[in-house]
Formats: structure tokens, sequence, C-alpha cells
């Protein structure tokens, strides 16, 4: 083998572990039987975070009202924070009560969460909270459903996840067929092995008593995945309810969607550098499955940065081979790991159930992977946590 043979192989081997994780979960992905309906026996504050949000807001509130659960047990409260429009009336017209909160010091997702959690459990209303986006909208089961769980001794549980616009463009479709893969097989596959899901920030219940145990202190980007990470740490897992998912609109044009998505991609990037060591190392003191998978899934790249390396890998040490400079050995490495990715994508797609057509969107993958780097390797400002609203499309519903 020749020293760029040798030098491929050494490369291939973080792909190949991190392949070997996604194949793991996408075996371990089975859907369980529902869990049986429980009596209404517990009252929710239903919080809506939202910034700029006029043109959307009543339909995400007339949803939340339009619950199957009793409405003298629930209650459904918008954060209206730092609006510049009328979200704050148009939230109050269609139902809900309003939370003004002006804090230009601290703005963004965390700071508003925070605020509404302080004013639910000051009221002492609530056994839990819900947390809906104001682009949403919910199953009518979804209380029933997170109602199972809190009374099996639950203390946060993750709804599953969908797309409004699925059709929309290729790029919908390709975000359904995302969000298949990392909340529902990736979710799937930590219930099953009762792991911590994690928190995905819309669809999200958190126990009034966990809250009080464990208060919401993550402001970054991400500050879903930082508070769900932040759970683990303490030992609590967080459930999945994969039979209820709270669907929201994508952006299906890349100049709407270039600025959420180097949000997205950034801040989990940032949190991986900060957190995914630490937690690998206390995962291996403590030997908790939990820190260990927490730690792995942040070390673990995005899909189409995991994609690409392999295809370029694939590449490169076929071309080696041929040559006749090098073995196969690299170049089994690399095709063992294409292998795996496919199978948990082709897992994902059938737990999505978007059909062929939304198979067809894999063709665009690679372009859409290219188009995240562009946006990445843009100069972005330090925003911390900001809001930075993403703007919607007029064709969304």
């Amino acid at each position: 083998m020749t020293l760029f043979s040798w030098a491929l192989w050494i490369l291939a081997i973080p792909p190949l572990f991190a392949s070997a994780y996604l194949l793991l979960l996408a075996l371990a992905s089975r859907r369980r039987a529902v869990l049986g309906t429980a009596p209404a026996a517990l009252r929710f504050d239903l919080i809506v975070p939202a910034h700029d949000e006029e043109s959307g807001i009543a339909r995400t509130v007339q949803s939340l009202l339009a619950l199957e659960y009793p409405t003298q047990m629930r209650r459904v409260i918008v954060v209206a924070d730092n609006c510049s429009d009328a979200t704050a009336v148009r939230a109050e017209a269609a139902g809900a009560s309003v939370l003004v909160r002006n804090d230009v010091s601290r703005r963004g997702k965390g700071h508003a969460l925070a605020f509404a959690f302080e004013h639910s459990l000051k009221s002492g209303f609530a056994h839990a909270v819900v947390v809906v986006d104001a682009d949403s909208v919910v199953p009518p089961g979804l209380l029933g459903a997170f109602v199972a769980r809190l009374q099996r001794g639950a203390l946060a549980v993750q709804s599953g996840a969908a797309v409004l616009n699925l059709h929309d463009s290729w790029r919908t479709r390709l975000m359904a067929l995302g969000l298949s893969l990392f909340n529902a097989l990736r979710s799937l596959a930590r219930e099953n092995l009762e792991l911590s899901c994690g928190l995905r920030g819309n669809g999200m219940c958190l126990s009034t008593l966990l809250l009080r145990a464990r208060p919401y202190d993550a402001f970054s980007l991400v500050e879903d995945v930082e508070y769900g990470v932040e759970l683990g740490r303490a030992g609590i897992r967080v459930h999945y309810a994969d039979e209820v998912k709270v669907a929201s609109a994508m952006v299906s044009s890349g100049k709407a969607a270039s600025s959420q998505r180097r949000r997205w991609e950034l801040g989990r990037l940032e949190l991986a550098r900060r957190l995914a060591l630490p937690l690998l190392t206390h995962a291996l003191r403590r030997r908790s499955a939990i820190l260990l998978d927490l730690a792995v899934d942040l070390l673990v790249p995005p899909l189409s940065y995991l994609a690409l390396a392999i295809a370029a890998g694939c590449a490169a040490s076929l071309a080696v081979w041929r040559a006749g400079t090098g073995s196969a050995a690299a170049l089994t490495v690399w095709l063992i790991s294409a292998f795996f990715v496919s199978v948990y994508v082709l897992r994902g797609w059938q737990l999505s159930g978007i059909g062929l057509r939304g198979l067809s969107a894999l063709a665009a993958a690679p372009f859409y992977a290219l188009w995240k780097f562009g946006v990445l390797a843009r100069r972005v400002s330090a925003s911390g946590g900001e809001w930075v609203r993403t703007a919607r499309d007029e064709a969304s519903p």
C-alpha cells in the first residue's frame, strides 16, 4: 500500500464508526404498540414562544384550543417576545393568554421560555408545560399521549415531528425525510434502548417537578438540545411519543432557508465543540449509556456531510485501487460505511411514509449538502441565542 492508500484507510475509520452508530439506531428503531389512553388527571400550560409571528400565530393558537382535552385543565399562553408587530394582539384575539416580554439585553427563544416557565411555576396551575412553535399545528391527542407517559413516571417527553407543506418543493420533501431520520428513527431507537431521545424544542413536554428541580437555563442557538443534554447529565431520560406529531411549515426557498440552516448548523457545531468530549469523559467515568449516547450523537456529523465524505472516500479509494497503487482494504472500509448509511436512510424513508416522491428528493441531496457548505462558509456575526426570525414562504399553509 502506498502512503496515500494508507491515509485513505486511516481517514475511513471515523466515518465507519459514525455510520455503524447510525446502523445500530436503524436496527433498533422498531415501532412499539401505542400506549393506552390515560384519564385527564393533569393540568397543562401550552406555551408558544413567538417573535414577530403575527401572520400565523392565530392558526397555532386555534390548533391548541382544539385539543381533545378538558378545557379547564389547560391554558394556552403566547409569549410575545420583543415583538415589533401585532403578534400579541392577534394571539389574544384567537383566544390565548399573552405574556408580553421586552428585554433587549436578553433576547432569544431560550430567554422567552425561561420567562414563561417562571410564570407557570409561580401560578401553580400546571403539572407540566408543553412548548409549541408559533408556526405549528398540533394533533388532537397530543396531551393524552403526554399524560400516558407522565403518569408512568416520565419527567420529560418529546413528540414526533412532521412537515405541513410536504409537497411545496424538493426541499420540503428532503426536510421531511431529514425529520424522519433525525427525530423519528433516532428517537424510536433510543426509546427502545431506554436511552434519552433528547429535546427538539417543538412539541416538548416538561414536568413542573422537573423545572423546579432543574431550572431552564439554556440560552444557546440550540437551547432545546442543550437542556436535553443537561437532563442527561442529571440521569433524566427524555421519553418519546411517536404516535403524536407536531407539524410545522418548512421554508421551501434557498434564500428563506439559508439563515435558519446556518444558525441550526453553527449552533449544533458549537454545542458539540463545547460539550461532546466532557460528556464522553463523564459517560465513561459513570458508565452511563445515556451520556455515552448523547456524546456520540453530538460527535456524529450531519448526515449530508457524512455522506459526502463517504462518497469522496469511495471515489478516491477506487481510483487508487484501479491504478494499482494500493490494496482494496481502504475501499472496502469506505464501501461498508456507504452500505451502513444507505440502510439508515432507507429505514428513515420507510418510517416517514412520504412515498416514492419523497424518496426521489434524495437525488437533490448532494446539491443540498453543497448548498449547506456554502451557507456555513459565509461570514456570520455573533448573535448568541438571539431571535433571528426565518422569513416565511408566502405559499406555505
